[in-house]
């Protein structure tokens, strides 16, 4: 194959020649579409939740413009299948348009750094050698540019420090036969770590009870990466921060978004709340406004609550894909151009995607993914007791770890067998040796009453008298409460992981339920309702459950039936 080098960021490399390719020439002319301006951001806030001013974490990027022309020889027939393979997801539909004029659409990439938290973990191959590929979608409610600005909000918004209002996390399986997706609702109450920013020096101490959105305005996307890192032990690979103002010029340059509600809508209140979408039952392509006004509703979906607003974002995200699988939409070069430009000038990305082209290979390994094997999922949550967050949610004890932990070991989420059988992923045992049993500390704490019984009296106590006969004299028993379905031991720091895990080898507790956690300091020990009597960890307990839990809410990707449901009083 022909080369041609192309100079970027300070660089050079070799980049396949288009015309090798197939590109039609129609690809190469003058013009390059309408692309989003200004630092990634995204409107799908509905005016609820102001945002104070404060430093923003967000970059800018310099912006180039190359306006090389190529020509090709071969027909569009082959661009289509190329672009129907390759955008298997919403965000990496920018790698198979973006492509074909790779030296201007590489200036526009805007990039920033993965984590700003501790570093994570690398993968565990599986038998064929193959690891799985994680990356965090982030969408910023951020509206510092007129663009934004422009697209409806809050006024008391404009510039001030952004919020993560969308998270999804996407898990492609090591052998590349599923994907599944675990998306976080932006009220989610959580612990957010120490985060460092390492271009400007400034340390972000970890926080007690916040929302999970806030973690982008803590140094960037990053610190949002570090959150998730924290709370699930999923390793994240890239992170993708999404302009649903692009992504709204996406859905148009492909003909609009098909998507259904069972009732006529209208998102207004007499407060003035509301997204303002109004349509009427059944299903309609939405573009445009009302494409961003369906992304941002809350008030007239289902409960009116951010849970709705997660739903319906899925079924959107699936819609899309299914459409821009669909050859007879891209048969305009016009529009192959503008949903380039569209979809690059929606992103900023990690440091790790150092180039368009590096866009192109993540598509091209996903390819193969059928729609029928997405799975979207919502985080297991129930509504929060802690002061001052009232309506916010938590993560489930038992539910949202079970489907973290299918994620770490990579079980699909659709319940389907990968389609080479591999052996269960053994835990990863820590590089950090462990003290002596005499000098670890541990905290022993009751959550029998997990599963909603009554807790069994004293269990705390008796567990820390079966440690204390295992030569850990330091245990000591905690009165306070903590209800947990299964038995879990938490370790605050990278430094005692070797001892938590020493302390669960001792009582037959396997690895798996071993966690770095920033709700506990030093060593804890919660007896789950798994374990409420006997000295030894029953041997069942330890056994995993693989299916997805119903609380998670979980979605196909092909499921072209699904409706959202309209709330009370918002009906026309």
């Amino acid at each position: 194959m022909g080369q041609n080098s192309v100079r970027g960021k300070g660089t050079r490399e070799s980049v396949p020649n288009p015309r090798e390719l197939g590109w039609d020439d129609g690809l190469y002319g003058e013009g390059g579409g309408e692309a989003a301006q200004g630092r990634t951001a995204v409107a799908v806030d509905d005016g609820e939740q102001p945002a104070t001013s404060a430093k923003d974490g967000g970059r800018r990027a310099d912006r180039r413009h190359n306006g090389t022309r190529r020509r090709g020889k071969r027909g569009k027939r082959r661009i289509l299948r190329w672009v129907a393979s390759i955008l298997s997801l919403l965000i990496l539909a920018t790698a198979g348009a973006g492509y074909l004029y790779y030296e201007h659409l590489n200036s526009k990439l805007k990039k920033d750094d993965l984590t700003l938290g501790d570093k994570m973990a690398d993968h565990k191959a599986n038998a064929a050698g193959q690891t799985p590929l994680n990356i965090l979608l982030i969408g910023s409610d951020a509206r510092d540019s007129k663009e934004n600005q422009d697209l409806g909000g809050a006024k008391s918004t404009f510039g001030g420090t952004p919020l993560a209002d969308v998270q999804m996390l996407v898990h492609v399986s090591a052998d590349r036969s599923n994907i599944s997706v675990i998306s976080m609702p932006r009220d989610t109450v959580l612990k957010i770590p120490e985060c460092k920013d390492p271009d400007t020096g400034d340390t972000f101490p970890a926080t007690g009870w916040k929302l999970t959105n806030e973690s982008l305005g803590r140094g960037g996307p990053g610190c949002t990466v570090a959150t998730w890192y924290e709370l699930t032990g999923i390793t994240i690979d890239h992170f993708m921060m999404i302009d649903f103002a692009g992504v709204v010029s996406m859905a148009d340059a492909i003909g609009g978004v098909p998507v259904c509600v069972e009732q006529n809508i209208h998102s207004r209140n007499r407060q003035g709340q509301g997204s303002g979408l109004k349509m009427k039952a059944g299903t309609h392509p939405v573009k445009g406004e009302q494409a961003l006004q369906w992304l941002r509703t809350r008030y007239g979906f289902d409960d009116g609550t951010d849970l709705a607003r997660t739903r319906a974002q899925h079924m959107y995200m699936n819609s899309m894909v299914r459409e821009l699988r669909k050859n007879t939409k891209l048969t305009d070069p016009n529009k192959l151009r503008k949903l380039a430009e569209a979809a690059i000038g929606a992103l900023t990305v990690d440091k790790g995607i150092d180039s368009v082209k590096q866009l192109f290979d993540l598509g091209e390994e996903l390819k193969s993914v059928p729609t029928g094997r997405i799975t979207m999922t919502t985080m297991p949550n129930f509504y929060t007791q802690r002061q001052g967050f009232a309506g916010k949610v938590e993560p489930k004890p038992g539910d949202a770890e079970q489907l973290f932990r299918m994620v770490r070991e990579d079980i699909p989420l659709d319940g389907k067998a990968s389609a080479k059988k591999k052996p269960a992923t053994a835990p990863v045992v820590s590089k950090d040796p462990a003290a002596a049993p005499g000098e670890i500390a541990v905290l022993v704490q009751n959550g029998t009453d997990g599963d909603g019984q009554f807790a069994e009296r004293g269990r705390a106590n008796a567990v820390k008298e079966i440690l204390t006969g295992k030569g850990f004299a330091q245990a000591k028993a905690d009165a306070t409460k903590n209800p947990q379905e299964k038995t879990v031991i938490r370790f605050s720091n990278a430094e005692l992981e070797g001892d938590a895990q020493a302390v669960a080898k001792s009582l037959g507790i396997p690895l798996t339920s071993v966690k770095k956690s920033t709700d506990v300091t030093g060593i804890s020990l919660i007896v789950g309702a798994d374990w409420r009597e006997g000295d030894a960890y029953p041997k069942s307990a330890g056994q995993q459950d693989n299916k997805t839990p119903v609380s998670a809410k979980p979605l196909r990707g092909d499921n072209e039936e699904a409706c959202m449901p309209v709330q009370a009083g918002f009906t026309f």
